[in-house]
């Protein structure tokens, strides 16, 4: 025969009659020997798996950002050296490439003066030779208008003597006339 526990045998103040509990069990000062037991053990595993597993893992994987962050920083200085060699090469580039132009602008200045330049000694050679053509031509019309005058001025004055009613000798109106027109 099975010997059963007298009820009285096992009740506390935390337990009534029937095995139920009495309030908040948490709070019974008979038990609490025991949940701290429990919590000593629930907070030592806590530790030793957070020490060997969980914050090894969390100190690999920030040591792992932090040399991340390191090359990134170094790789993003190396890069803004490098823009600014790429921009230095670029404005001595342009620097080059407006001087050049200034030569070519200068160069292609002085080729159009010297060809100007030439253009005008042809024009002054072209200009001075119809001069010398027109002067030549001024000096045959004046020589021709010399020659006439004086063929002119004996027949006007071999035709005043005979109107004065006199005759005229040709010697002394050739004679008359180029005493006057030598001055």
């Amino acid at each position: 025969m099975a010997t059963e526990p007298i009820a009285g045998e096992f009740t506390s103040a935390c337990v009534d009659s029937h095995g139920s509990a009495i309030g908040m069990p948490q709070l019974c000062a008979e038990w609490i020997p025991n949940q701290v037991f429990w919590l000593v053990i629930t907070l030592v595993v806590i530790f030793f798996v957070l020490s060997r597993i969980a914050l090894p893992r969390i100190a690999s994987v920030l040591a792992e950002r932090q040399g991340t962050i390191t090359n990134d920083i170094a790789a993003a200085e190396e890069l803004k050296r490098q823009a600014a060699d790429a921009e230095a090469a670029y404005d001595k580039a342009l620097a080059d490439a407006r001087a050049e132009a200034q030569a070519i602008g200068q160069q292609t200045r002085d080729e159009i003066k010297a060809q100007l330049d030439e253009a005008t000694r042809e024009a002054d050679a072209q200009i001075a030779e119809k001069t010398a053509e027109s002067e030549a031509a001024i000096a045959e019309i004046r020589a021709s208008a010399l020659a006439n005058v004086e063929i002119v001025a004996k027949d006007t004055a071999e035709a005043i003597v005979a109107v004065l009613g006199g005759t005229a000798d040709q010697a002394a109106i050739s004679t008359a006339v180029d005493n006057r027109m030598k001055g």
